[in-house]
Parts: C-alpha cells; structure tokens; sequence
C-alpha cells in the first residue's frame, strides 16, 4: 500500500471515528439543551455508550497529540477536535442542530 493510499484510510477512519463520537452525543443531548452562561452543554452519557465516547476521545487525544493538566481537560481538546472534523460535512444528518463540546 503506497503512503497516499494509507493516509486516505486514515483520513477516512477519522472522520468516521468523528461522526460516530458526534452520533453518541446527539443521541443522549437532552431536548432541552441545558447552556450554561459560557456556551457549555452538558451531556449525560449513560453506559455502554459513556465507555464508547471514553475510548473514542482517549485514541483521538492520542492521534492530536492533545495535552492537558487532568484527563478530563485531554478527553475535551479531544472532543472539540473531533467536533470540528466532524462538522465539515453540511449534508450530515447529524447537523440538524449544533452540538459543542464546550
């Protein structure tokens, strides 16, 4: 496999890996939207899917290089990275309404 070939693929996973991060959100983001004052929405992620979020935020803080003083400040740089890429695409049916990770 030729490196243009296996940087598609990765491509391809991480936008994949974004918008199943993106699915579990919008699938538990409460109808009423709780915002606090500086943008922030609260989403409670119940289990199983709290284990899947988790594993998906800790490959992407992987693969971004992400740092931070405590695993939750990594998990969201992570999560806003994967927010982003995963927002490029305006036909998503995930884009019926705005999601943030912060």
């Amino acid at each position: 496999m030729i490196a243009s070939e296996r940087f598609e693929r990765a491509a391809v996973l991480g936008v994949a890996v974004a918008e199943e991060a993106r699915r579990l959100l919008r699938r538990h983001l409460d109808a009423a939207g709780e915002e606090g004052d500086d943008g922030t929405v609260l989403v409670d992620v119940p289990y199983p899917d709290a284990a899947v979020v988790t594993a998906l935020l800790d490959v992407a803080a992987e693969c971004f290089g992400e740092r931070g003083d405590s695993v939750e400040e990594i998990r969201q740089a992570a999560l806003e990275a994967l927010l982003e890429l995963a927002g490029f695409d305006d036909e998503s049916q995930l884009n019926s309404g705005e999601v943030r990770g912060r």
